[in-house]
């Protein structure tokens, strides 16, 4: 046995069973060897056998046995029997050492006093007294829950009404209960409630007010000891999807949102000039807010905007080579919002979506779109109508006759467990091919989160990534991502009053249906755009639905591809493979009736492409089942 062993007595007994045992040939040798060793190479001394649980290979029954044991050796010696879960201060027949007369004991922790109670920014907590600080505090007035709700919703990003994930059912009203809870807020009136904030809710509500104000926060310590001024946080902004630069914290705080901004895309904008060497498309920047930005920063934005204009023209000509284009002026149109009927928040709740709009000021058109779920047009003034129809640019009629000319922006909306079931069926690949073949300059892809289980959300975590970060590297597409429905709602009703600013100070160019006889739409376009970068260019609405029709638009590849796809296992990259190599549905078709039916047709496609990349490479199974099909 070890000299240093802290605890000899429980060693003595473990090293006695385990020889006991050793001669008896017993399965318990190597339970009494483990204990022991364990024993020997503790440095802590245990006052009852039972704490001894805490080591490796001493469990309670072995415990229990080793404290009959002790108790045992007291008997016989005369000593006092230690007590179970308390500590010894007088010594015992145990060989005990004494602490060294150096040694302290640490100093108890103080406990911390508890911080006083501050609710989110913008969450229910917080509009709830933001709204009741409005009352008169000496008239000690209530109001009951609706017209609570109705201050108080301008204050909160969630909704009092509906629940912000359709699959739960709790609203920003639930926070009532907190703030009762602390006391915070008082009722009275039976059985209508009326609400009223309480002398801490008022102490709380100044505290509040007095922050976003930038006063400091009075301080509810004693005197005499420093406490620093606290600031509640900022709402968080959208920003651009690419690589930000790096900022300094101390010189980003001091700054102001609008100059965080500038500077943001100033840096992003020399970035990709730098290093793509290409025009890139203008991709609106949106605020928080659809108020202007600060007079200060005019100037700068100013020559920022005309250097983006600016940015990568080289000596084009100044006019655009095609036929027939009618020219709008700013006073001839309206911007309007296409919202697809089919964007619902539930199945029982088909209209939540315009009507939050309209809330917001934006009062959207609906109808059925070939392509994305949500479209900017410029709805044409009636006096107007015929200078269209002479130029054979002339649309189905919209709403009360009015005609639309698709603007260049167009917004992709999916939930993330429709993201997720998309990337597994083929449909983002599709949609993605889709958004690039329509022409349309800027794409936004907005990704709205939603609850999934943690098994799901591991499996599907990295393609959810990879998938949103090849958007906007390899796709060139802008990806914006939003927590819940609500923040959706706010950033079209943004979006659509920037673009309301942006477009109806401009002319518009419609090209007529014609000019994409003899190529596509997307070459077109980018054609137009390469000689007149200065110029914006529309397509009336039934000219659109006919470029993004899945059907017609397709060539006899596109439907190749789609109907190798069809067979289970058959990605696009494979597909692409066989298509090099046979490239018509017949000369598949052909190469396998040369061949006898057996392995050889089987393993004709894989042994073609058995020398491919992975994720190219065509397996047997799979080279059998498109025979199957094929063959």
């Amino acid at each position: 046995m070890p000299e240093d062993c802290a605890n000899p007595l429980l060693a003595k007994w473990l090293k006695e069973w385990m020889d006991r045992a050793k001669e008896q040939n017993t399965k318990g040798y190597t339970v009494y060897k483990k204990a022991y060793q364990s024993m020997i190479a503790c440095p802590l001394r245990f006052d009852h056998p039972s704490e001894a649980q805490q080591l490796n290979g001493l469990g309670p029954k072995l415990c229990d046995r080793l404290t009959d044991q002790l108790k045992k050796f007291c008997e016989e010696n005369g000593l006092p029997m230690p007590v179970k879960g308390k500590k010894r201060r007088q010594q015992s027949g145990l060989e005990q050492e004494e602490p060294p007369q150096g040694e302290q004991e640490s100093p108890k922790r103080k406990k911390r006093k508890a911080q006083p109670y501050v609710p989110k920014l913008r969450s229910g907590a917080y509009a709830l007294i933001m709204a009741l600080a409005t009352l008169d505090q000496e008239s000690n007035q209530a109001i009951p829950k609706d017209e609570l709700t109705r201050l108080a919703q301008p204050h909160c990003d969630s909704s009092f009404d509906v629940p912000s994930d359709p699959t739960k059912f709790y609203t920003a009203w639930q926070s009532i209960k907190t703030l009762e809870s602390k006391e915070l807020i008082c009722t009275k009136g039976h059985p209508a409630k009326r609400y009223y904030l309480s002398d801490e809710g008022w102490e709380v509500a100044v505290r509040m007010k007095a922050t976003l104000e930038g006063d400091s926060v009075p301080s509810s310590r004693p005197k005499g000891k420093k406490q620093a001024a606290t600031r509640l946080p900022s709402p968080s902004r959208s920003l651009s999807p690419h690589i930000l630069p790096t900022v300094r914290p101390s010189i980003a705080a001091r700054q102001s949102p609008e100059r965080r901004r500038f500077e943001t895309t100033i840096t992003q904008s020399r970035q990709i000039a730098s290093t793509s060497g290409r025009a890139t498309s203008n991709v609106v920047e949106l605020l928080s807010s659809p108020e202007p930005r600060s007079p200060a920063f005019a100037p700068e934005v100013e020559a920022f905007s005309a250097s983006a204009r600016n940015l990568d023209v080289r000596s084009v000509g100044t006019g655009a080579d095609f036929d027939g284009a009618v020219l709008l002026p700013p006073d001839s149109f309206e911007v309007r919002m296409i919202l697809d009927m089919r964007e619902i928040r539930s199945t029982t709740d088909r209209d939540y979506i315009s009507a939050e709009l309209k809330k917001h000021g934006v009062n959207p058109i609906l109808a059925a779109l070939p392509l994305g779920d949500v479209l900017w047009v410029a709805v044409v003034n009636s006096s107007y109508a015929n200078t269209l129809k002479a130029a054979n640019v002339h649309s189905e009629e919209g709403q009360a006759g009015e005609l639309w000319i698709v603007l260049e922006h167009i917004l992709e909306r999916k939930r993330l467990d429709d993201l997720i079931s998309s990337i597994k069926d083929g449909r983002f690949r599709e949609q993605k091919f889709r958004l690039h073949k329509s022409g349309i300059k800027n794409v936004v892809y907005l990704v709205e989160a939603y609850s999934l289980s943690a098994e799901k959300s591991e499996k599907y975590g990295d393609a959810v990534e990879s998938a949103i970060a090849s958007m906007q590297v390899v796709d060139d597409v802008f990806v914006k991502q939003t927590s819940k429905l609500d923040d959706t709602v706010a950033y079209l009703a943004r979006m659509t009053k920037t673009l309301k600013g942006l477009y109806e100070k401009q002319n518009i160019h419609v090209i007529p249906l014609r000019s994409f006889e003899a190529e596509s739409a997307s070459t077109t376009f980018e054609r137009l755009r390469r000689l007149s970068p200065e110029k914006t260019f529309g397509i009336t609405f039934s000219v659109f639905g006919a470029i993004c029709d899945k059907s017609d638009s397709m060539t006899l590849r596109d439907v190749y591809l789609k109907m190798l796809m069809c067979t289970r296992g058959v990605t696009g990259e494979k597909a692409v493979e066989i298509q090099k190599i046979w490239p018509t549905p017949r000369a598949l078709a052909e190469a396998f009736e040369v061949l006898s039916r057996g392995p050889q047709k089987e393993n004709m496609i894989s042994d073609r492409l058995g020398n491919a990349i992975p994720k190219k490479k065509v397996a047997k199974a799979l080279s059998a089942k498109i025979a199957a099909v094929w063959g």
